[in-house]
């Protein structure tokens, strides 16, 4: 069975980035891509029949003395690829435009734990950018869900790209900041 036969949900950029059903075989591998060619990869890979997916984020980089943000893949070097190994050509991944190798273990593609590829997918963005902050905005009302913070509300300070939260709590007059995962939130309406 061709991945294309395999039934996809769409999500992502353009409904680019498919994501595989386990239950009928297909699973997510890695495969090692070459520097900064993820997009050409992804591109011939779609052309073969194969699903793909590469997690990107926005990242600042200094030049010049200057700062700017570029779109850049999350793993440097590495994407994600879906296909059955029992009914798939898959061999045909390593000879691909861009890609360097599938990570093997012995003489086959080593898969990725269930639900890893697709939890990325779920945070991926309609800009194609991962999102680890879940809707939460600086300035809101949160809730602590878990951890020794448990059940105290404070107010959202910050949130960077790797899903971290800084929170303010009110504590005798003042606000405390605490750093926490920002999985660890809900917001407040």
């Amino acid at each position: 069975m061709a991945v294309s036969e395999v039934p996809m949900t769409a999500a992502g950029v353009n409904g680019e980035h498919e994501k595989a059903r386990a239950d009928l075989g297909v699973r997510w591998h890695v495969a090692g891509v070459l520097q900064g060619k993820e997009s050409i990869a992804e591109q011939h890979l779609r052309l073969q029949g194969f699903a793909s997916f590469v997690p990107r984020g926005e990242r600042t980089v200094r030049h010049a003395r200057r700062l700017s943000k570029r779109i850049s893949a999350y793993f440097p070097g590495y994407m994600f690829v879906a296909f059955d190994v029992t009914q798939q050509r898959w061999r045909s991944v390593n000879g691909t435009i861009g890609i360097r190798s599938l990570i093997t273990q012995g003489d086959r593609p080593l898969p990725v734990p269930f639900g890893l590829v697709e939890r990325f997918i779920a945070l991926t963005g309609k800009d194609g950018l991962l999102d680890f902050s879940g809707g939460l905005l600086p300035g809101s009302s949160v809730r602590i869900v878990s951890g020794p913070f448990a059940e105290l509300i404070g107010r959202l300070d910050r949130l960077d790209p790797t899903g971290r939260a800084r929170v303010l709590i009110s504590f005798m007059n003042g606000e405390i900041p605490v750093d926490l995962e920002s999985r660890g939130l809900v917001g407040i309406a």
